[in-house]
Order: C-alpha cells, then sequence, then structure tokens
C-alpha cells in the first residue's frame, strides 16, 4: 500500500509499505479515505516539531471506512465511516488516572510519535473510532479534528458566556477555536495581521476585530472590554512574541491559553503575572473530545463545511505541501485524498 513517510527534515517520500492486519480481538481495519495537513505536519516536514520523530508516516487528522472487525468489536460495523482519535495514552499514569490522557506520562501521539493517517489503511482499537454523521462529508470530517483542539482549548480556559475572549490568530487555529467559543459567549474580540481572515472572523461571529499590523492590540483590547483587558486569550499565533502580548492584554484574574510548540526562547514578565494574578495554562491536543464535536454537528450547532480550500491525492503530498508552503492566500484548509 501507498504511504507518505517523512524520511527527515525536508525529505518526503511517498513509500511501499505492508498492509497492515488486525493485532488484536477488539481492532478493526480502516480503508482511509481523507486525511487533513495540519500546521504541525509541516512543522514535522521542516523540523520544527519537537515532538516528532524520524522517519515517520505523518498524518492525525484522520477519515476512513472500516472494511474488517475483529470478533470482539460491538460498537462498528463494515462500512461505518469513522474520525480517528490522534492521541494514545496507558491509562496507569498520574495524568491518566486524573483523567488528563492527552498528556500521558507515556503519550504516543498518531503521525508524530507513531505512524499516522497518510497511508492507505491503518489498523486501530474500536474505542479510537467515532462513528461520522451522515450529514458531513469526508473531505469536511477532517476538520472535526481541529474542532477538538478548540474544545480542549475552551475547556482548558473555563470559558463562560459573560468572558470577554481574545483569540490571537485567525488561521485554522485561531477559526477553529472561533467556531466553538461562539456557542459559550458573545464578546469575542479576534486579531490578526489579515483583513481577509478578520472579515471571515466577524461572519463567524467576531463581536470585535484588530488588524495588528494597523492598531496597537492592547490598546484595541482595553477599549473592547471597557478598560479592564480579555477575561481569557488564547494563542493562536504562538510565536516568540505573542504570549508576552497576550499577557499585557489580558486584564486582572484572566486566563492565558497557550498552545505553541516552538522551543524558542519566550520573554516573560513575571510583575504581569503576578500583579494580576493570571493563570497561564497550556492547551495540549484534546482530551476525548470526539464525541463532543461530533454531537455539536448532529445537533446542528456546529457546520464545518467550506472550511476544505484544497485537495490533492495522497501520490501528489509533496505538490501539496510545496502548495502550503507558497502560502497563497486561498488557502483554508488543504486535505490529501485516497484513490482506490
Amino acid at each position: 500500500m501507498k504511504a507518505v513517510q517523512i524520511v527527515k527534515p525536508g525529505q518526503l517520500k511517498v513509500i511501499d509499505t505492508e498492509m497492515p492486519t488486525l493485532s488484536g480481538p477488539g481492532e478493526v481495519l480502516i480503508q482511509m479515505t481523507a486525511a487533513g495537513i495540519c500546521g504541525s505536519d509541516v512543522g514535522i516536514y521542516h523540523g520544527t516539531n519537537a515532538a516528532a520523530t524520524y522517519p515517520r508516516i505523518i498524518g492525525h487528522e484522520m477519515v476512513g471506512r472500516v472494511v474488517e472487525t475483529g470478533p470482539l468489536v460491538s460498537s462498528l460495523k463494515v462500512d461505518d465511516r469513522v474520525i480517528i482519535n490522534q492521541v494514545t495514552s496507558c491509562g496507569h499514569c498520574y495524568p491518566c488516572r486524573m483523567g488528563r490522557g492527552n498528556v500521558c506520562d507515556h503519550l504516543a501521539v498518531r503521525g508524530v510519535h507513531i505512524d499516522g493517517g497518510y497511508r492507505e489503511y491503518m489498523a486501530v482499537p474500536e474505542a479510537d473510532c467515532y462513528v461520522l454523521p451522515d450529514t458531513i462529508s469526508n473531505e469536511d470530517a477532517v476538520m472535526i479534528e481541529p474542532t477538538t483542539i478548540g474544545i480542549q482549548a475552551c475547556t482548558r480556559a473555563e470559558l463562560n458566556k459573560d468572558d470577554m475572549l481574545l483569540i490571537y490568530g485567525s488561521g485554522a487555529l485561531g477559526s477553529s477555536i472561533l467556531k466553538t467559543a461562539r456557542l459559550t459567549c458573545e464578546h469575542i474580540i479576534v486579531a490578526d495581521i489579515q483583513e481577509d481572515k478578520l472579515e471571515e472572523a466577524r461572519k463567524h461571529g467576531a463581536a470585535h476585530t484588530i488588524h495588528t499590523r494597523e492598531e496597537d492590540l492592547v490598546t484595541k483590547v482595553k477599549e473592547y472590554t471597557m478598560g479592564h483587558g480579555a477575561t481569557v486569550s488564547m494563542d493562536a499565533v504562538c510565536n516568540k512574541d505573542s504570549l508576552s502580548q497576550l499577557l499585557q492584554a489580558t486584564g486582572n484574574a484572566g486566563r492565558v491559553i497557550t498552545m505553541g510548540f516552538s522551543t524558542s526562547p519566550t520573554e516573560v514578565n513575571q510583575f504581569v503575572i503576578t500583579s494580576r494574578e493570571l493563570d497561564v495554562r497550556g492547551s495540549r491536543l484534546q482530551n476525548k473530545m470526539f464525541g463532543k464535536a461530533i454531537e455539536l454537528i448532529r445537533e446542528g450547532r456546529l457546520d464545518l463545511t467550506g472550511s476544505v480550500s484544497h485537495t490533492f491525492p495522497l501520490t501528489k503530498a509533496q505538490e501539496a505541501f510545496d502548495f502550503v508552503d507558497s502560502h497563497d492566500p486561498s488557502i483554508r484548509k488543504v486535505v490529501l485524498t485516497f484513490d482506490y
């Protein structure tokens, strides 16, 4: 079968590899139908993702169809369309016992630490699969995984209806956070450097937007929050300066959510944190949030259509990654598809 492997940073290959088989009675064999290209996949390709190991079959936004089930599988059947959980955890360490398997001491993420979804078939435990609603296409269903990241961030922030939320960045991550946050609170500020992305944010529920190339972030946030500052700030930019900027833009007793994976040094002013008694919290991956995302889709509260802008067949993965690297303004989400 065909698979896409990052041999080492900067080297992508379409390889032939062995077809997987079921290794346990509770596993299912999945024929992949769509897999998204995420910023972290691009980071693995370029060697800037500190968590990745090589060589690696990447891809963690994984949609497919069940083609075989083990004898103990009870909730899935052949032809079910599913999305696959990218997180695997041990279930026994301290974080797992605290219900936080997404930061398991022995965490292995598909497509990062172990092989992922850029391959034609995968064998995975039944418990890692979630049946898709009939109302969503395979390509659009790829967006469920980024949505779970947004749900996780809102959960970590303990976001409530009275919060004044600042989302810094309106790319794929920021847009996913906005789609879930607007279901909880209405006072949402989105900041970005591109006007077209800010326009999209306004269409999708942002009460205020800030063009950070033309406007001062902290000054405008204070203006839009009656002088207090954001009560919750989320970093969807994740560069070396964004955390310090959010600390300045967040008011007393606020929460700041950081999601970046850069290992570059970040300058942080302790006085800003201590004097305002800010909570600075990391949010990583997602913690059993697929069910919540799918429920929102079934209820009609979450619409993921229209997010995918481009598709490429798996065998043209290099072309797809080159296109993502071009930063073409038409790019929203790029998805790899599978031809059988």
